[in-house]
């Protein structure tokens, strides 16, 4: 970029007000006559509304609860005869693509049939899941969720 290609506006002036009527800013400078908006001092917060009722008031209470809780992931018993004799946890669920994520909570729910033994590591499932992964030959091991590692990896320069 040289010299003559810079913008003119580069360097705008600030427009003074207040300097006489030929000025086009003069007298009121702006500001219209009177009212609180005209007088120096104490701006009005950001959201006033000029006398009405705030708009925090206005707008109606909203019922109910929401939770922030993340619902378990639904895996049915009857997918689980992939795993022939094999462990079946978080991370080999996902890498099957029976799950979205490892890093939340699986329920299994009974659907189906169980006709394989299954070593179950999951967070948790219905009464009706164990008994049938029990009767099967399997086991199930109840597991907390892991927790997702940062991909970031910090790295230490030497100086």
């Amino acid at each position: 970029m040289k010299y003559h290609e810079l913008q003119v506006t580069a360097n705008k002036c600030i427009k003074r007000v207040g300097r006489g009527i030929a000025s086009g800013q003069g007298k009121t400078a702006g500001r219209g006559t009177k009212g609180q908006k005209a007088r120096t001092g104490k701006k009005l917060r950001p959201m006033f509304a000029g006398g009405s009722g705030s708009l925090a008031r206005r707008t109606p209470k909203v019922k109910g609860f929401k939770s922030l809780r993340t619902p378990a992931q639904v895996v049915y018993l009857d997918h689980l005869n992939v795993f022939k004799g094999k462990t079946a946890d978080n991370f080999t669920l996902f890498s099957a693509g029976l799950i979205s994520t490892p890093y939340q909570a699986v329920k299994v729910i009974l659907r189906g049939e169980l006709t394989e033994s299954v070593k179950l590591h999951v967070s948790s499932a219905s009464k009706s899941v164990k008994a049938a992964v029990t009767k099967a030959g399997g086991t199930f091991v109840k597991t907390a969720v892991p927790l997702n590692k940062s991909t970031k990896t910090t790295e230490t320069t030497e100086k």
